[in-house]
């Protein structure tokens, strides 16, 4: 186990180790669950072993973070430069990279070569988006860093979800109007995952593209041209997923089209839960409140934490986005969800259970105190819910 320390001239010696070091090739090696269920295909012959990692994510991960527990611990602000000049840290995440490759195309090969019932190649496509969505969280902690290598990395990883203009949407539009009614990926409270679904995949793609054809702009360059970072990482996905259907022949069609759309989905299950109903303050200048750790919903579950580079902390990542994983903090009096991101999922799933577990902490929260003009709120539901909550 590695100490970081430092004398410091107030408070004398400071040392911290790094108890989940280890522990975070977990994240590693959550993308190639898949490859069980291949395994355990290959060897019994038998279709419903290939659904083993859904049931990995959305049963035992969410029991697992009940069973386990939390981790409220962060590492001494004295030592965050030490801990993230670690470069283990980031060579976790650049190992990663080249994982969700191999999954998708692995599960391709398992289609195409053999002869799979109808819900055997659909379960296949959705196990393979799934997993090709970890690879929208890969990218996501590799974008958010400023060294060439990490962006080049992050655009890679995003050519297997076909999810090219994530980056430049995330970072150039996300984090500067999240939680407000100007974001498609923030959530308002009445709002289902199903509409919200509708209003944030078109509504992120047009922004970054926007984002990305301005920034070109400035500098003079044609849109359509080498230079679009989007259109980089599409090309990649185009050559990826244009071999597959070359080498596994015309099933890789509707197993791409379904593998695309829940990768895409699994961003927009992780975007509905981090900030449904908060709403940052507009102030007298037109101009929202600087993001704080209360803008976004926070977990500390220790095992699906360990799974996903640290997401959960996502009060800290929002307040502090170039702060890498290992760092991030957790915050007293902030939103907690009630589970990792795995179970609060599947409770999105089913709209009337989530707004029965979800709305009536929103209006609990310290800042909110059951206020409705602090909360963001879906147009359409407007009139419904101060009905509904204004008598409480």
């Amino acid at each position: 186990m590695i100490t970081y320390s430092i004398e410091d001239a107030q408070k004398g010696p400071i040392t911290y180790s790094d108890r989940k070091r280890y522990l975070w090739l977990i994240s590693v090696i959550m993308p190639t669950f898949p490859l069980m269920g291949v395994f355990i295909f290959y060897q019994t012959g038998l279709e419903w072993t290939l659904c083993l990692p859904l049931i990995i994510n959305y049963t035992i991960l969410p029991v697992l973070d009940w069973l386990v527990g939390s981790d409220e611990n962060n590492p001494p602000e004295e030592l965050v430069p030490q801990l993230e000049a670690d470069t283990y840290y980031r060579f976790l995440t650049y190992i990663t990279v080249p994982l969700h490759f191999v999954v998708l195309i692995a599960l391709a090969y398992v289609v195409g070569t053999n002869d799979l019932s109808w819900w055997a190649i659909l379960v296949t496509a959705i196990i393979a988006g799934g997993y090709s969505g970890l690879g929208i969280n890969t990218a996501h902690e590799l974008g958010h860093k400023q060294t060439a290598i990490e962006q080049l990395l992050a655009k890679i990883t995003l050519a297997v979800p076909a999810y090219g203009h994530f980056c430049v949407e995330h970072n150039g539009g996300h984090h500067v109007l999240v939680a407000t009614p100007d974001d498609p990926a923030s959530a308002r409270l009445g709002e289902s995952i199903y509409g919200f679904t509708l209003r944030e995949i078109p509504g992120t793609f047009a922004r970054g593209w926007n984002l990305e054809k301005s920034r070109l702009q400035k500098q003079g360059k044609k849109t359509w041209s080498r230079h679009n970072n989007i259109l980089q990482s599409y090309c990649l996905s185009a050559l990826l997923q244009g071999g597959l259907i070359y080498s596994f022949g015309w099933v890789m069609l509707p197993f791409l089209a379904v593998h695309n759309f829940w990768a895409w989905f699994q961003l927009t299950s992780a975007n509905y839960i981090e900030h449904y109903g908060l709403l940052r303050e507009k102030q007298e200048n037109g101009r929202y409140e600087r993001c704080q750790p209360h803008h976004s919903w926070n977990a500390n579950y220790i095992m699906s934490n360990l799974a996903l580079f640290h997401l959960e902390r996502h009060s800290d990542h929002h307040a502090n986005p170039i702060r890498r994983y290992q760092s991030l903090r957790n915050f007293a009096d902030i939103p907690e969800l009630p589970n990792g991101y795995y179970g609060m999922y599947m409770l999105a799933y089913f709209p009337w259970l989530w707004y029965r577990v979800m709305d009536h902490r929103v209006l609990a929260l310290p800042h909110i105190n059951g206020d409705l003009s602090k909360v963001n709120i879906a147009p359409q539901k407007r009139a419904e819910i101060l009905a509904r909550y204004d008598s409480d």
